[in-house]
C-alpha cells in the first residue's frame, strides 16, 4: 500500500510545497484511553502553537485556493487546537492527535482493513462515493480516497466513518501533511515521534514510512 500512495499533478498545481509523510503501522493492539494517552494530549495542548501560527494559516490559506472557506470548514489541526483540553478517542488516536498538535500540522489515521486499494490526494470530480456524514464533494475539491470513494473532504477536514480508528483497529495509515513554512525536517521528527508513541502502545509493532512530495 504504502508505494502506490500518490498525490495528484492537480493538488501538487495548487500547492507545490505540500508533501505528505505516509506512515504505516502493522500489529497494533489499540484500546481505549488511559493516563498515558491522557498525559500526551494534555503536553501537547500546554504546547500547541497559536492560531495565528503561519503553519496554521498556511492551511487556511490552501482551503481558499480550492474555494473552501477555513471559518465554516476548518483544517483539521485548527480544529484541534480549538478544542482544549483535547478529546480523548482511543490511544492510537490520541497518540496521533498529540503529535499533530504539537507540531502544528494534520496528521490523518486510517484502518487498512477498510481502506480499498492506494490512498491518493485528488481534486475530485463531483460524482465520487461518499458517505452521509461527509456529504458530496465539490468539483475541484481536495479529497484523499481509495478505490471505493472519499475517505476524507476538504484535504483533511473531516474523515468517513467507513475507515476510521477504532479500539478494533490492528494495521494502520497515518498521513502527515506538510505546507511551508513546516519544514522536511519537523515533519521527519513528527513522524519519528509517532513512532516513538505507537511502539510504547504495542512494542512489537512493525512500521514503515515513505515521504512522498
Amino acid at each position: 500500500m504504502i508505494e502506490a500512495i500518490r498525490v495528484d499533478e492537480a493538488v501538487r498545481e495548487l500547492r507545490p510545497d505540500f508533501a505528505v509523510l505516509a506512515v504505516t503501522a502493522y500489529g497494533l493492539g489499540n484500546g481505549p484511553s488511559d493516563d498515558r494517552s491522557r498525559g500526551w494530549l494534555a503536553e501537547a495542548a500546554e504546547t500547541a502553537p497559536s492560531l495565528d501560527d503561519a503553519k496554521i494559516e498556511a492551511w487556511r490559506a490552501a482551503y481558499r485556493a480550492f474555494g473552501a472557506k477555513p471559518q465554516r470548514t476548518r483544517p483539521s489541526v485548527d480544529a484541534l487546537i480549538r478544542r482544549m483540553p483535547l478529546p480523548e478517542i482511543n490511544l492510537v488516536v490520541d497518540a496521533y492527535n498529540s503529535v499533530s498538535v504539537r507540531h502544528g500540522l494534520p496528521i490523518g489515521g486510517e484502518d487498512l482493513a477498510r481502506y480499498r486499494g492506494a490512498a491518493r490526494l485528488v481534486r475530485a470530480a463531483g460524482d465520487e462515493p461518499s458517505d452521509e456524514v461527509l456529504g458530496d464533494p465539490g468539483i475541484g475539491e481536495v479529497i484523499w480516497r481509495d478505490d471505493d470513494g472519499v475517505t476524507c473532504r476538504r484535504w483533511n477536514w473531516r474523515q468517513c466513518v467507513r475507515t476510521r480508528i477504532t479500539e478494533g483497529t490492528v494495521d494502520a495509515l497515518f498521513l502527515l501533511e506538510r505546507l511551508e513554512p513546516l519544514s522536511t525536517d519537523e515533519l521527519s521528527a513528527a513522524g519519528d515521534e509517532l513512532t516513538t508513541l505507537l511502539r510504547m502502545i504495542t512494542p512489537g509493532v512493525r512500521i514503515e514510512s515513505r515521504l512522498i512530495r
